[in-house]
């Protein structure tokens, strides 16, 4: 039985139902799931099926913003007008919630305290709020009715809609941007800095299309944290020259922060003197204190020193994880590491290969053996640094994934001491 306090997810309406808050709340709970923490997620519409297994769910349907009664109450509030059965609504909605939310520790509620697509449904938050019933809300306000060109026509300075321009100093309130962040201080007249801001992220396994098994493994190997990610999609074997590699990678730690050199193939187990290979290469890997930075992938198993294959879909998906491929043979055939690289969109670092000389050319860069290390891995960082698109897909990796603004942004809401608004 977990140990984390429990939490609540509120909106109008749950994946699959397709919108930009849905999208967020989709991630919000993988992430909340996938650190352990007791989920269940509120709203009118949703299915089960769409949402993280571990995750509970509770349909209301009075939270939807379709839903009959809804719909004809907002229409009397768009024209000004407070329907007869406003307050019977509100009450309808606080018995129903009113069991749900006493079980939460944390309830995120999106939206719902700053839009008007649902009043009857804030006013009831509104007074789970003040009773105590909600022990610590989280107003996540990714828009604002009363500021908003389309709907500030629709507010009146009167209840309910004055909810929407309220703050209670015992909620804690997340803005999307700092635009958004400036404008709800500027609603609620208080300072931005009672207001936290939390960014929107990305699922790096959706958008590129990894496969649990490769997402699995880039997270072995520490991929999306690193500053520059270098593929070697080769073999171990000596024309490779992957010592030269492991210099270089001892110079980039010193330049960058946790530089990462994926190598994918194994070493032949049926050769003894390739074996013997592989073995100065893991010794050496050990003296230049890149331990941590090298990774073969063959050694990459879900449990420590289980041999790993890899099959071609995953060196593929790899290739879009990655910054640079790093080609540093002494000889190649062809080199079709080149090509594979081009059509993924991936710099190529290499020595003059056929692929590289030939067909590259001057799209490929291009260097000598007798580069020292340390001089390549400044001209490796400069030929990523340059590049705009290089720059923003790193910063992008390292800070804005789910995961990665979960544990620095969204968890510790959950345990900073609140201040009243």
């Amino acid at each position: 039985m977990s140990t984390l306090p429990s939490v609540g997810i509120l909106h109008y309406t749950l994946p699959p139902v397709v919108g930009g808050v849905e999208a967020v709340i989709h991630a919000q709970a993988r992430a909340f799931v996938r650190a352990g923490y007791p989920l269940t997620l509120v709203g009118g519409v949703g299915e089960s099926g769409a949402l993280p297994g571990d995750s509970g769910v509770v349909i209301i349907p009075e939270l939807d913003t379709r839903h009959p009664e809804i719909v004809q109450v907002s229409k009397s509030l768009a024209g000004g007008k407070v329907p007869e059965n406003f307050t019977s609504l509100v009450e309808k909605l606080v018995d129903s919630l009113h069991p749900v939310v006493q079980r939460f520790d944390h309830l995120i509620i999106h939206n719902v305290l700053t839009k008007h697509f649902n009043l009857p449904l804030t006013a009831a938050l509104a007074h789970l709020i003040e009773t105590g019933t909600i022990r610590h809300a989280l107003a996540w306000c990714h828009d604002f009715s009363w500021t908003s060109p389309s709907a500030s026509e629709k507010m009146h300075p009167a209840y309910p809609w004055d909810l929407l321009r309220t703050a209670w100093g015992d909620v804690t309130y997340v803005t999307v941007s700092e635009r958004r962040r400036q404008e709800l201080a500027g609603l609620f007249e208080v300072s931005p800095e009672m207001i936290h801001l939390v960014y929107d992220g990305v699922e790096p396994r959706t958008l590129l299309g990894l496969s649990a098994e490769t997402m699995a493994l880039v997270e072995r190997l520490g991929l999306l944290e690193s500053d520059l990610v270098m593929l070697m999609p080769v073999r171990v074997t000596r024309a490779k020259n992957i010592e030269y590699a492991l210099n270089v990678l001892e110079s980039l730690k010193s330049l960058c922060r946790n530089p990462r050199l994926v190598l994918t193939g194994p070493p032949d187990p049926h050769d003894v003197e390739n074996m013997e290979y592989f073995q100065s290469l893991k010794a050496l890997r050990d003296n230049l204190g890149v331990t941590e930075e090298m990774g073969f992938v063959f050694e990459s198993g879900p449990e420590a020193g289980e041999p790993y294959v890899i099959t071609e879909e995953i060196v593929g998906e790899l290739y879009r994880v990655s910054d640079v491929i790093f080609i540093p043979s002494h000889r190649e055939g062809f080199g079709m590491p080149v090509l594979e690289a081009g059509l993924a969109g991936i710099p190529v670092v290499s020595t003059a290969i056929p692929a590289a000389e030939e067909i590259g050319e001057r799209d490929v860069f291009t260097f000598s053996l007798e580069a020292p290390p340390p001089e390549l891995a400044v001209q490796i960082l400069s030929l990523v640094g340059e590049n705009p698109i290089s720059r923003f897909r790193r910063l992008v990796r390292q800070n804005y994934s789910w995961q990665a603004l979960f544990h620095r942004s969204i968890e510790p809401l959950l345990v900073e001491e609140r201040k009243p608004v």
